[in-house]
């Protein structure tokens, strides 16, 4: 069974400032505000919902395929997924845009400036979900807004069962456009504020959410996740980190977990577990993609930590 990732592919530009902002800007001037911040540690990363989402997939042995667009300069990401086993047949390269890019300042107190330039994911609509490409389950994740339409549209469409994921991009749409994205999905993931927005925008509470879809699942950072399916909510603790360095890309590191555990028919307590400790593992790395695991250490963390196999 192939999993077709639809969503962003970026560059990840971070940079450490060794103080903290509030020394920096005063609250009576952000009217004109015009500061520097010096960087002397900065670091670059393959980055992007798809991008991370289909690296975790394959480390847990799937053969994800990625849908995205990208631009001139993404060569040294296209090596990457190479070296890595990842298949770039479905990624458009846009010759006129540069591929996404997030520069991310963060200080000392952990607080962060980011600007994120979308460049060729905001053609994502420019791809389509390929109709003989072997697909069998899908998930649409940030993205450009139209793209995300269409994509969610074709899946319906050709009757691919799919995991709706907004996340950062949930703030595109207004009421009627998610209630639509809700009536396509088979499944549906938020984190507990996009799922506090999700709720305000389209009036509908979490049991009603969770009537029209397979699953709703929510994550709830430290304290684990909930799974609504059956009429019943599923309680996921979360899997304990050996070290907590850095939360970015734990999200996606969840939702190919439970990509993980749809494709080979796993009930949801074991799914939920994956997942969880998929976020666990990747918060002990920095960058979203620099964690490697074999299938054997994973299932003796899994035992470790829920006290049963898999």
């Amino acid at each position: 069974m192939s999993a077709l990732i639809c969503g962003s592919m970026a560059y990840d530009t971070i940079m450490v400032f060794h103080d903290k902002f509030e020394n920096h800007i005063l609250p009576e001037k952000v009217h004109i505000l015009n500061v520097s911040f010096l960087v002397p540690v900065m670091r670059r990363e393959y980055g992007g919902c798809a991008g991370n989402i289909a690296y975790n997939l394959k480390l847990l042995g799937e053969k994800p395929l990625i849908m995205a667009t990208v631009g001139h300069d993404f060569e040294p990401y296209a090596q990457w997924l190479g070296q890595n086993s990842l298949s770039s047949e479905f990624i458009k390269v846009l010759d006129n845009s540069y591929t996404g890019q997030a520069y991310i300042t963060t200080d000392e107190a952990g607080n962060q400036i980011t600007a994120f330039h979308p460049g060729a994911m905001s053609s994502s609509h420019l791809n389509s979900v390929p109709s003989n490409g072997g697909i069998r389950i899908g998930i649409v994740s940030p993205d450009g807004k139209e793209g995300m339409q269409l994509h969610a549209e074709q899946f319906k469409e050709s009757d691919i069962p799919f995991i709706f994921d907004p996340g950062q991009g949930m703030p595109m749409f207004n009421g009627e456009e998610l209630l639509q994205f809700i009536e396509q999905a088979t499944w549906l993931t938020l984190n507990d504020y996009e799922s506090e927005l999700m709720q305000e925008r389209t009036g509908l509470s979490l049991e009603d959410i969770a009537a029209k879809v397979d699953a709703l699942i929510i994550t709830l950072g430290g304290q684990g996740s909930k799974i609504y399916t059956d009429g019943r909510c599923i309680s996921i603790r979360a899997a304990k980190p050996k070290a907590i360095v850095d939360p970015t890309g734990c999200g996606d590191a969840y939702r190919a977990g439970l990509l993980y555990g749809l494709m080979n028919d796993l009930d949801w307590e074991t799914t939920g577990r994956i997942a969880s400790l998929m976020g666990a593992i990747k918060i002990e790395h920095n960058g979203t993609q620099n964690h490697t695991f074999d299938m054997d250490g994973f299932q003796q963390r899994y035992l470790d930590n829920f006290g049963t196999s898999f």
